[in-house]
């Protein structure tokens, strides 16, 4: 399927797609013998800026990670590809979900090892936030992804609000009483 050009303010899913590959070299791993998550984040960013940046048409910034998954270990000599695509437009963010697999290159199994979803913002040239064009939904699965984007920020925002709401207790007593059955010992 050819991408739809620029229509009226509007980019289809597919027109900004991107997808990484890059061998997992040995100074990638950690001293279990696995690929560190700090180095697959960093490629799920790039691949994240990679496509909200073309859907927008300037730079753009992370400005959250809703959700990192890490499904399964990535191995030293695996070929990961990170797949990304924009769920999600607002006025001036876009919701880029990843999807990350893994191949072994002797016996030639694919594993999913990782899903992200990666919040961002575009940015014009006064590092002012942008207006993004809207999104072209083709299909079902683009619908399904849209909808379950929306609902996600509609989740974050409601459980942001719950958490301005935590306070600790003005009473210490009730402090190690909410601590009852807890695994910590109050020392002082």
């Amino acid at each position: 399927m050819n991408p739809l050009p620029d229509i009226d303010g509007y980019k289809s899913v597919a027109f900004s797609q991107a997808t990484i590959t890059e061998l997992m070299i040995p100074s990638y791993s950690n001293f279990g013998g696995k690929i560190h998550g700090g180095i697959l984040l960093s490629l799920m960013d790039k691949v994240a800026y990679v496509c909200a940046a073309k859907h927008a048409g300037n730079y753009c910034v992370t400005a959250s990670i809703d959700t990192v998954d890490f499904l399964q270990p990535v191995e030293v000599g695996e070929l990961v590809s990170l797949m990304a695509s924009v769920n999600y437009v607002g006025n001036t963010s876009l919701v880029v979900g990843i999807r990350v697999i893994s191949e072994n290159i002797k016996n030639h199994s694919v594993k999913h090892t990782n899903t992200s979803y990666f919040t961002m913002v575009a940015k014009d040239d006064f590092n002012k936030p942008a207006k993004v064009p809207g999104l072209v939904l083709e299909n079902r699965e683009q619908v399904r992804r849209f909808i379950e984007a929306r609902r996600r920020k509609e989740i974050k925002q409601s459980y942001m609000k719950e958490v301005e709401q935590i306070q600790m207790p003005d009473n210490y007593e009730n402090c190690i009483e909410l601590l009852q059955g807890e695994r910590c010992i109050v020392a002082g």
